[in-house]
C-alpha cells in the first residue's frame, strides 16, 4: 500500500501539465471497466458524461474519470482520454467502433493563467500516456497544478497554494482509496488533529483569518459573493458495488469534504466526487462509504501539505513567513 488511489486493483493514475506550469489534468483509467457513480454537492459544478453514470440509465460502466483545471475548458481533455482508450480497443462496444465511457470534472484556476493556458485533448492524451499502477505523486502535479484556497477576501494576497492529494485504507481484502484536487474557499483542517492548514489569510498574512469569522464579522474583510472554487475528487474500491451502491459511495464521500472544509458545497463550488467499483471483493455499502469519507479526508489534507509555492501565492508551511 503506498496510500494512493492507485492501491485499488484495476486502478491507473496519470497527470500531465500544461507548458506554462500553472494548470493540467489527472486521469484515473480503469481499462476493464468500473461500475460508476457521481455526486455533485456544490452548486456550481463543471462535468462531462455524469448522467451516463446514473443508476437509471443504461451505460455499465466508465473506463476513465478525469480531473482537470482549466474551468470549463478543461472538459476538452476528455476527447484526448477517449481517443488513448479507442486506439486500445477499449470502450462500450456499439458494433462499428467502440465508445469509451469518459466522466470528468473541472475545476477553476484560471487566475494562475490569465485564461491562456488551458488544459487541452492533447493533455488528457499525455496523462493517459503517463498512467500507472504505482503513480502516487501529490502536490502541484496534474489537476492540483494551479488549484488555490481562500478568496474571500476577493484577493491573490489572500490566497494558499492548494494541490492534489490521495489516500488509501486496506481492510481485509477490501481496499478503498480516494485522490482529490483542492481548490476550495473555505478553511482547511486536518482531520486527524484539527489544525487549520489553509484558509483565506489576514491582511498583514501572517495567518488564517477564519473563514467562518469573516463571514460573522460586518468589517467588510468578506467580499461577498463567493467567488469560482471548487473541490473535485474520486474514490474506488475494489469492492463488488451496483451502480445504485457506487452512486451513494459517491454521496457518502462528500462527509470527506465536510470534515476537512468550512464552509464547503456553497453556491459558487463545483464540488463533485465520482465512485468507482474496479472488483468483485464482498463490501458492505456502508463500511465501502464510511472508508471513502475518511480517506477523502486525508486526501484533502494531504494535497494541501503536498502543496508548493506558486506565483506569489504561499504553501501552507510559508504562512507567517512572508
Amino acid at each position: 500500500m503506498s496510500g494512493s488511489i492507485a492501491d485499488v486493483p484495476g486502478i491507473e493514475v496519470g497527470h500531465a501539465q500544461h507548458s506554462s506550469g500553472t494548470t493540467g489534468c489527472t486521469v484515473i483509467l480503469c481499462r476493464a471497466g468500473a461500475v460508476p457513480g457521481v455526486d455533485a454537492h456544490g452548486g456550481a459544478p463543471g462535468t462531462r458524461e455524469t448522467d451516463c453514470l446514473r443508476p437509471e440509465n443504461v451505460i455499465p460502466c466508465a473506463h476513465a474519470v478525469f480531473l482537470s483545471g482549466g474551468s470549463a475548458f478543461g472538459l476538452d481533455c476528455g476527447g484526448g482520454i477517449m481517443r488513448f482508450l479507442e486506439e486500445r480497443g477499449i470502450g462500450f462496444n456499439v458494433g462499428v467502433t467502440v465508445v469509451p465511457i469518459v466522466a470528468g470534472a473541472v475545476l477553476n484556476d484560471l487566475g494562475f493563467t490569465d485564461g491562456a493556458a488551458r488544459p487541452d485533448a492533447a493533455l488528457g492524451y499525455a496523462a493517459c500516456a503517463a498512467a500507472s499502477s504505482s503513480e502516487d505523486r501529490q502536490g502541484n502535479i496534474g489537476a492540483g497544478t494551479g488549484a488555490a484556497i481562500g478568496r474571500l477576501s476577493g484577493t491573490v494576497k489572500g490566497m494558499v497554494k492548494g494541490g492534489l492529494g490521495t489516500a488509501s485504507i486496506r481492510v481485509g481484502d477490501l481496499v478503498v482509496g480516494a485522490i482529490v484536487a483542492v481548490n476550495c474557499n473555505g478553511d482547511v483542517t486536518d482531520p486527524a488533529t484539527g489544525q487549520v492548514l489553509a484558509g483565506t489569510l489576514t491582511a498583514d498574512r501572517s495567518r488564517v483569518a477564519g473563514a467562518m469569522q469573516m463571514l460573522t464579522d460586518l468589517s467588510g474583510a468578506y467580499k461577498e459573493g463567493f467567488p469560482t472554487n471548487t473541490t473535485i475528487g474520486i474514490v474506488a474500491t475494489n469492492g463488488l458495488l451496483s451502480k445504485a451502491a457506487a452512486t451513494r459511495v459517491a454521496m457518502m464521500a462528500h462527509d470527506g469534504f465536510a470534515r476537512t472544509i468550512n464552509p464547503v458545497h456553497t453556491l459558487g463550488d463545483g464540488d463533485v466526487i465520482f465512485a468507482l467499483g474496479t472488483g468483485s471483493v464482498p463490501a458492505d455499502v456502508n463500511r465501502v462509504g464510511a472508508l471513502a469519507a475518511m480517506v477523502m479526508a486525508e486526501a484533502v489534507a494531504n494535497g494541501v501539505r503536498a502543496a508548493k509555492t506558486l506565483q506569489g501565492v504561499p504553501c501552507w508551511s510559508e504562512i507567517g513567513r512572508l
